[in-house]
């Protein structure tokens, strides 16, 4: 599934903006929710030598509404997989809205659903979307190949 953060940023209040211009999100691979990206990915049969150690911990600060580089669109970059908190603030201060945002980013209409079969393709823009693998191909390997860009400073 996919999200379009453009849109989960373009539907809230002027309100909600203000508060949120300039907040900075402190993202970590060591997130509880789903047990940590690390600690999982390790897990994984046939991934065990890619990914670091579950305690190498990769912390990362991003601005929590960013501009787009090319299209100078704004969207939310947060996520309750990987922000922990906000910059400045504690984890139970940040909770409340962390979750707000991250429900709201996944409403229905700023979604889509792939439907796979062989062959298919996709790309994205993580810098203006959300995805999340649903566990839907029960019985089935699901095996995918990524390709990482270098890509800009988030601003």
């Amino acid at each position: 599934m996919f999200a379009n953060m453009n849109l989960a940023y373009e539907t809230l209040s002027d309100g909600m903006k203000k508060l949120l211009d300039g907040l900075v999100g402190v993202n970590s691979s060591a997130q509880n929710y789903r047990g940590g990206r690390a600690k999982k990915m390790k897990e994984l049969d046939g991934m065990k030598e890619k990914y670091i150690e579950a305690s190498e911990i990769s912390v990362a600060e991003h601005p929590v509404v960013r501009t787009h580089p090319e299209t100078r669109r704004k969207s939310l970059y947060v996520s309750r997989a990987h922000t922990s908190h906000f910059k400045g603030m504690s984890e139970e201060e940040s909770g409340p809205l962390i979750d707000f945002l991250s429900d709201h980013a996944v409403r229905p209409e700023f979604t889509c659903r792939m439907s796979w079969e062989p062959g298919t393709l996709v790309f994205w823009d993580n810098r203006c979307t959300q995805h999340f693998a649903v566990n839907d191909y029960n019985g089935h390997r699901r095996r995918m190949h990524r390709v990482t860009l270098i890509g800009d400073r988030p601003a």
